[in-house]
């Protein structure tokens, strides 16, 4: 599960910045996860709970926000709405498609005491 090694990183993240910060509790973290970006969700979250409850950051209420996949034909040249990468284009069929967006993991911003 690939989701607990991304964790870990958002947990090694936390870290340093407490450290380079001086905060000592994280009540929230939010988390941006693109469509196309391969990470389920639901395992994501348990795996936050799991990696996180002996951390600074222990009980931080998780806030994901999902961005859409979009794509950009290379036959047509529209852009439009993407919901797996291998899809056609939604305004000719093409299976020529672009990945352009929603494929990107970050963390936002996190609230600290």
């Amino acid at each position: 599960m690939h989701e607990m090694s991304l964790v870990e990183g958002v947990r090694q993240l936390i870290e340093e910045a407490a450290l380079r910060e001086g905060f000592t509790r994280v009540r929230s973290v939010r988390v941006e996860i693109g469509q196309l970006a391969g990470v389920e969700r639901a395992a994501f979250e348990f795996c936050f709970d799991l990696a996180l409850q002996d951390s600074l950051a222990a009980g931080a209420r998780l806030d994901i926000i999902a961005t859409p996949g979009r794509g950009r034909c290379l036959q047509c040249g529209r852009e439009g709405a993407l919901a797996a990468a291998v899809d056609p284009c939604e305004h000719c069929g093409a299976y020529s498609v672009e990945v352009i967006g929603g494929t990107a993991m970050r963390v936002i911003d996190l609230e600290v005491a």
